[in-house]
């Protein structure tokens, strides 16, 4: 296994600079997401830490060792990429076989490597077929099952299920849930998907424009985020977001709406001071319809759209300080709010999150 120190990395073309300074850390046996809008560079830093890409400053080690100038061959590493990249020509065996032929091992243990692969990935059936008899979750198993004969320390997906369709992306990501619990190897996994992200990181770094916004597992990326970026980005629907001015900063903050509707929340007495500009933050399914004992904290607001997804319902409402409506989730069996129809919003004080104007968390008290 290899632990990885990202530490000051950067990337240039020229003068155009593409990853700034990033600074992390990835233990031994970790599986760690790399995820963020296409063009942020996360994919980019994989590359460099691949060594397909030429490091333009700082350090990378891996397994303690500084890696800066180690020709990929020696990083004691595989990659498995968006594109499965089998030899057409070649069996399924043959294509698992082929880096271990290359290295020169005996027969016998290329063939004993291979079915060990075979039989973690469940493809041992598929051996003498060729990639045009597979369908695409069956390629893509035996490209990880390439990576996989050769033992590496660390093991780098590059967005691996982008080519598959909702069904084969669920049953993937589960296979390779499974498959670091039973290597307990390194992995890096790169993807847009938020979804990927929370169901497969142990942690979770979210990328911007070439830099690190947080850090953290999926509990806290979505429980706690560390700015507006993180909070719009990890969450379906997004966070709700509600333009408000602190209206007291001595106790518990509170805030005003654009309509003077006042609300609690359980941010740090002292967070932001009085008047300032900030941006109030609630989750769909934390913000509900309000009842009769639901003091305080009430947002009035109009249905424009309803959607119903068998369990639940997505109600969106225009209301006051959003450009946007606001979505919550709503049990499916409660009586259904009609488009055109004033409703009652409860925000729950403790579900609040509040983002200054430059989009930071305040602290909870």
């Amino acid at each position: 296994m290899a632990a990885l120190a990202l530490r000051q990395l950067a990337k240039r073309y020229g003068d155009n600079a593409v990853i700034h300074g990033v600074d992390l850390d990835i233990r031994d046996g970790e599986f760690v997401v790399f995820v963020g809008p296409s063009g942020c560079g996360k994919s980019t830093l994989l590359r460099m830490i691949a060594g397909l890409e030429e490091i333009s400053g700082g350090e990378l080690h891996i397994g303690g060792r500084l890696a800066n100038h180690v020709p990929p061959a020696r990083r004691d590493l595989a990659m498995v990429f968006q594109s499965y990249a089998l030899y057409p020509h070649m069996t399924v065996y043959d294509n698992m076989a082929f880096a271990l032929q290359l290295a020169g091992q005996k027969k016998d243990d290329i063939r004993a490597a291979v079915q060990r692969a075979a039989d973690v990935l469940q493809i041992g059936h598929l051996l003498a077929r060729r990639p045009k008899e597979l369908s695409g979750g069956q390629r893509q198993r035996v490209a990880i099952g390439r990576a996989i004969v050769r033992q590496p320390g660390l093991f780098l997906f590059d967005e691996p299920l982008s080519n598959l369709d909702a069904s084969l992306r669920v049953q993937m990501r589960m296979e390779l849930a499974r498959l670091h619990a039973q290597l307990k190897t390194t992995m890096i996994y790169v993807t847009h998907d938020q979804v990927e992200a929370m169901t497969l990181g142990e942690r979770i770094v979210v990328f911007n424009g070439g830099r690190i916004e947080q850090v953290g597992t999926p509990r806290e990326l979505y429980n706690a985020p560390a700015n507006l970026f993180v909070a719009g980005f990890l969450g379906t629907p997004k966070m709700n977001r509600i333009g408000a001015t602190v209206a007291g900063a001595q106790g518990p903050l509170q805030v005003r709406l654009a309509d003077g509707t006042p609300l609690a929340t359980t941010m740090a007495a002292g967070a932001a001071q009085d008047g300032a500009l900030v941006t109030v933050g609630i989750r769909p399914e934390h913000l509900r319809v309000a009842a009769d004992g639901d003091a305080g904290n009430r947002l009035a607001g109009v249905v424009s759209h309803v959607e119903y997804l068998g369990d639940q319902l997505l109600v969106h409402a225009a209301t006051p300080g959003t450009t946007d409506p606001i979505a919550l989730r709503h049990p499916a069996d409660s009586p259904v709010p009609q488009p055109g129809q004033a409703i009652e919003l409860h925000l729950p004080p403790g579900s609040c999150h509040v983002f200054d104007a430059q989009g930071r968390a305040l602290v909870r008290g």
